[in-house]
Formats: C-alpha cells, sequence, structure tokens
C-alpha cells in the first residue's frame, strides 16, 4: 500500500459545502481516525441505508475527500479509507467560500456537542472534558502564526497514532479548532 499524504487540503467552495452533511461528518471523522470501513459499516455509523451511504461515499470520493482501499479478503466489497492523515478546510474569501465554511462549522460544532452529550456521566475521564473560548488582540500574521502553531501542536499528537496502531491505555478524543477573525478589519499599513 503506498504511503499516505500528510493533508488533503480543500479550497474549492462546493467540496467544502459536500462535507456539511452530518453523515458525511460522521464517515469521515471515523476513516480518518485510520479506520477502513466498508459501505455497510458506514452506513451503520451513519444511520443511513447501504445505498444512500454509497451515493455520499460516491461524493467524498469525487472531491478527494476517501478513497478507495484494497479489496477485502472476500472480494465482494472494497472498503474505504482516508487518503491523508488529516484534513484541512481553507475556504477561498468569497460569498460561497464563506457560506460553505459556515455550514462546514455548524456541522462540525454540532457533532462536538452531540460527543459531550454522549459522555456518561460516570465516565473517569469526564474531568478532562472541556470547551474554552476567548478572544484576544493579534496582527494579521500573528494570527496566521497561531493558525500554524495549533496545527503544528494537533498534529504532534496525531503522528503515529492511528485507530489501529495507538498505545494501549490510549482514548479517541474529539478537537474543535478554531481561529475566528473578529470585528472589521483594521485600515490597510501599507
Amino acid at each position: 500500500m503506498a504511503a499516505k499524504k500528510k493533508r488533503v487540503v480543500l479550497t474549492d467552495p462546493r467540496a467544502i459545502r459536500a462535507l456539511a452533511h452530518p453523515a458525511r461528518q460522521r464517515i469521515i471523522e471515523e476513516l480518518y481516525s485510520g479506520r477502513v470501513l466498508t459501505a455497510t459499516e458506514c452506513a451503520e455509523l451513519a444511520g443511513l441505508t447501504p445505498s444512500a451511504t454509497s451515493y455520499h461515499l460516491r461524493a467524498l470520493s469525487r472531491w478527494g475527500v476517501i478513497e478507495r482501499a484494497d479489496t477485502s479478503a472476500d472480494g465482494r466489497e472494497r472498503p474505504w479509507r482516508a487518503p491523508a492523515k488529516s484534513l484541512v478546510i481553507s475556504s477561498q474569501p468569497t460569498v460561497a467560500g464563506r457560506l460553505a465554511r459556515r455550514a462546514m462549522v455548524r456541522t462540525g460544532v454540532n457533532r462536538l456537542l452531540e460527543q459531550f452529550d454522549e459522555l456518561p456521566d460516570d465516565d473517569p475521564w469526564d474531568d478532562l472534558a472541556q470547551l474554552s473560548r476567548g478572544s484576544f488582540w493579534l496582527t494579521r500574521a500573528e494570527t496566521e502564526q497561531l493558525g500554524k502553531d495549533l496545527t503544528a501542536l494537533l498534529d504532534r499528537y496525531r503522528h503515529g497514532r492511528s485507530q489501529t496502531d495507538h498505545p494501549a491505555d490510549a482514548r479517541q478524543v474529539g478537537t474543535l479548532l478554531a481561529v475566528v477573525p473578529l470585528g472589521k478589519p483594521p485600515a490597510d499599513a501599507g
């Protein structure tokens, strides 16, 4: 099997908008965690019929978000996998790009809220669950660097770990990283 790319980067607003469907988000979440799944397994995860799920899988494949894996042992169904270790959404500064980004963020935030709700009251890791929100003043260059630093930090923890390859005492942890410029941009200095 060929080595996976480091990242799939989506910039096309149509591709980003295609990711906003909750079933697609759930499938992406599992495949990018290192799992290789058949359409039937994806259907169970997404709560859809296999035929509806196949439609979603083909749409994700068209945009290069997922790809076919090697044929299964029985040869009847070819599973799906992530073609890279991570998926990066980088929308263009257009109306379509902003709308696509908003749809994607909305679906991602809703899934994160579901994950908080799914955490049992007696879970021994409950005290580690957190959501932090704040704002501070940064220049454009600092904001760009913050995004790079946060991505590098997450990559450091993601490196070499997958659904099938991680420490025995590890548990999958969901994250949501958002950097959002607020208010009006400053007047150009140059």
